[in-house]
């Protein structure tokens, strides 16, 4: 979208401006407004089908966190995102089918962490995370929409990379052999979580499903987690999804998409710095089997995601953004092989969480 496109669209919410680019999402396009502070951002209907559920969602749960945080004594003008409806009182504006935008207020003083994070900020990530758990943990989950159905159902997973195999849609299954024979070897364990919450022992919550460490800001100054964002995916879900997913990201040493596998490991004390914060927060709303399942949690959500990517590779890299060819390869040898050193490290994450109980 060019600057003029966008000024346009801005006209529909308030005056006008100049924005830039903003951020890196892998999903949504995101412009910054850099006469008023306000964020304006292209929704990717490819992927969110029903924009208007999707807002739907977000006005309550930020309407919900607003309740709370006041309740509490703090700023929900920080502490959550803010909704910026339309002239005509829309929470969007649609351009026309495929151009959808919304607009947030920009939370100022705050930061973004792009990379794994120190023990510190993965700390505070913990806290935030949780937090942002504990205080929707009375939310009416049934009026939440399912923006993306099944997101993290990891036995559906499975079956779409079968499927993605046997069609071979980009003629690349031969070449990933390896990588497809160690995705399917262990799916024997893809349907703990799905299982656990079929038999009642896993309930369900109001949880994130995108808790990267760059999806949570940080006071710039302090360095205190301040305001959970990119709430495209609140829906009802498992706690164990959006711990395991933070630190799937957050425990790698390597990047995402680092092809240097040698590289790629999982550090056991990021794992800590995040459960204490995390669990600071959530330990007393936490059932015994939650508990339990945190550390294979991380090796669920990153198993997970491999073979999201895995699939994607497979299928010509129609969901996620990629900047160069093989990107998607290469994200998905990168968590495959994470999974192997999580697994390896499993047993020392259970041993310091009994120290913590």
């Amino acid at each position: 979208m060019d600057k003029r496109t966008a000024n346009d669209i801005w006209h529909q919410f308030a005056t006008d401006a100049d924005c830039v680019s903003y951020g890196n999402g892998h999903i949504n396009d995101t412009y910054l407004m850099t006469v008023n502070p306000y964020i304006l951002q292209r929704i990717n209907t490819d992927i969110f089908q029903n924009p208007d559920e999707l807002m739907e969602n977000i006005e309550n749960v930020t309407a919900f966190l607003r309740r709370r945080i006041l309740a509490e004594g703090g700023d929900p003008d920080r502490g959550t995102l803010t909704v910026i409806p339309t002239k005509t009182g829309e929470r969007c504006f649609k351009l026309d089918e495929k151009n959808v935008f919304r607009m947030y207020k920009f939370i100022t003083g705050t930061k973004t962490i792009e990379d794994s994070g120190t023990p510190e900020a993965l700390y505070e990530a913990g806290v935030g995370f949780g937090h942002f758990q504990r205080l929707l943990d009375a939310f009416p989950i049934e009026t939440l929409h399912e923006t993306i159905p099944d997101f993290h159902h990891t036995p559906k997973r499975v079956e779409a990379l079968k499927k993605a195999v046997r069609e071979d849609r980009a003629g690349r299954a031969d070449s990933v052999r390896e990588e497809i024979r160690f995705a399917l070897e262990n799916a024997c364990w893809a349907d703990t979580v799905v299982k656990g919450i079929g038999e009642g022992k896993i309930p369900l919550r109001v949880t994130h499903n995108d808790t990267k460490i760059n999806n949570i800001l940080f006071d710039a100054v302090s360095g205190k987690a301040v305001c959970v964002i990119d709430l495209d995916t609140v829906m009802p879900g498992s706690a164990l999804y959006d711990f395991g997913d933070a630190l799937r990201l957050g425990g790698s040493a390597a990047a995402e998409d680092e092809a240097d596998l040698s590289r790629v490991s999982f550090r056991v004390e990021a794992f800590e710095a995040f459960a204490k914060g995390y669990l600071e927060e959530m330990r007393d709303c936490l059932r015994e089997r939650e508990l339990e399942l945190l550390p294979f949690s991380v090796k669920l959500m990153t198993y997970e995601c491999g073979i999201r990517f895995l699939t994607d590779y497979l299928n010509g890299d129609t969901y996620f953004k990629i900047s160069r060819k093989q990107q998607n390869l290469d994200r998905a040898r990168n968590q495959l092989q994470l999974v192997r050193d999580i697994a390896a490290k499993e047993q020392r994450m259970e041993e310091m969480l009994k120290t913590r109980q």
